[in-house]
């Protein structure tokens, strides 16, 4: 009975001993970011990273911020519910700048409609939300780039909308591509 007693507590005291029991990650050795070390040849714990490295993801963020998806239904879709969710409080849901936020003392946007902004490439409309621009905060946090581009989209059929020719519109019966 006492050869019981004495294997099981080496036993369990064996197995403590291998799982780490008592210790904290915060305990143990390592080198603080900033701290100089013997261990690299240029005596920093902080390491660059080796050339050529991109963080996960940024190549395709790259490429999605340089190519607008083709427009359809859906992206029109989903860019009116974007742009009346984020833009339309400053910038109205027609895109005059005339927002619920611009009645109660904030600066006033630009019109969408004015000669610069509707000769202006779409990719600018892309990089404001992106980076911000003036008073307008960057969206980059809360539209991703797919998003964006929906917005951008949205943004052009608004312009377009004012500036239809009636000639141009198809008839009830026609389908549009």
């Amino acid at each position: 009975m006492r050869r019981g007693v004495i294997l099981a507590a080496l036993i369990a005291g064996g197995c403590c001993a291998l799982a780490g029991c008592g210790l904290s990650m915060t305990e143990q050795r390592k080198l603080k970011t900033y701290a100089p070390t013997a261990l690299w040849p240029d005596g920093s714990a902080a390491r660059p990273l080796p050339d050529h490295a991109v963080a996960q993801g940024d190549v395709q963020r790259a490429a999605a911020a340089k190519t607008p998806p083709p427009v359809t239904a859906a992206l029109l879709a989903r860019g009116r519910e974007r742009f009346d969710i984020f833009c339309s409080p400053c910038h109205g849901l027609a895109g005059d700048g005339d927002g619920v936020i611009v009645a109660h003392g904030f600066p006033a946007p630009p019109s969408y409609h004015i000669d610069r902004l509707v000769a202006a490439p779409a990719q600018h409309f892309y990089d404001v939300m992106t980076n911000g621009y003036g008073v307008m905060f960057s969206y980059a946090d809360r539209l991703d780039p797919h998003d964006r581009w929906a917005v951008v989209a949205y943004i052009r059929a608004l312009q377009q909308s004012r500036r239809a020719n009636v000639a141009q519109i198809p008839d009830a019966g026609e389908h549009v591509q």
